[in-house]
């Protein structure tokens, strides 16, 4: 299954030239350390012009305000997040699907590790519930894009029980994740299992075989 680029949603003009699609990037990684170093309402489009060594007006030429900008993020951020999750499919053989769950929750973790501005950003609810899409919450953006690549993956059926099953699954997991790196700035390894253990319970009961 193939995974879309994304990154381009919330861009006033889409950069063609190389050296525009650099700088584009470059403006995206100024704002993922700029909202873990001052949050999302410290940061500006005068801050983040300075840390990406741009000019103001460079800014502006492709996003209208820094909230598109977090958005150009959080769709980044999230289809890396994809990418990297049809990899482990595409890569690993797993003996159930909920093992494929495991996956994405493990994703998802080493994101918050790796990626500057995820653990703050994640996929945007720190700007708006509806970041991703405008009729669906991020979560249900996430969930919906996770049971596609199951049911591509395992052949799963039931797709409508799936997809809301995996919005619970998503809700908690995002929930518990968030307290285990509150409570420990590298994820507090306790809760992570607990929060694992607890999804995999109960898809088990809820998602029919």
């Amino acid at each position: 299954m193939s995974t879309p680029t994304v990154t381009t949603g919330p861009l006033r003009r889409v950069p063609v030239q190389g050296r525009s699609v650099a700088r584009v990037q470059r403006m995206l990684d100024a704002c993922a350390e700029l909202v873990d170093e001052v949050g999302y309402e410290g940061l500006t489009t005068t801050l983040l012009a300075e840390r990406a060594e741009v000019a103001i007006g460079s800014v502006y030429q492709f996003f209208p305000d820094k909230r598109a900008i977090v958005q150009a993020l959080a769709m980044r951020n999230m289809d890396a997040y994809l990418q990297s999750l049809s990899a482990r499919f595409g890569n690993e053989t797993f003996a159930h699907w909920w093992d494929g769950v495991d996956a994405a929750i493990d994703v998802y973790i080493h994101m918050h590790r790796s990626v500057p501005g995820f653990r703050t950003l994640h996929f945007g609810d720190v700007v708006d519930l509806h970041l991703l899409d405008a009729e669906r919450d991020n979560n249900t953006v996430i969930g919906d894009r996770i049971a596609e690549l199951l049911v591509d993956q395992f052949q799963l059926m039931d797709l409508v029980r799936l997809r809301f099953a995996l919005l619970i699954a998503v809700e908690a997991a995002d929930a518990l994740i968030k307290l285990a790196f509150r409570r420990d700035a590298a994820g507090d390894d306790a809760v992570l299992t607990e929060a694992k253990a607890l999804i995999r319970e109960y898809l088990h009961r809820h998602v029919p075989a």
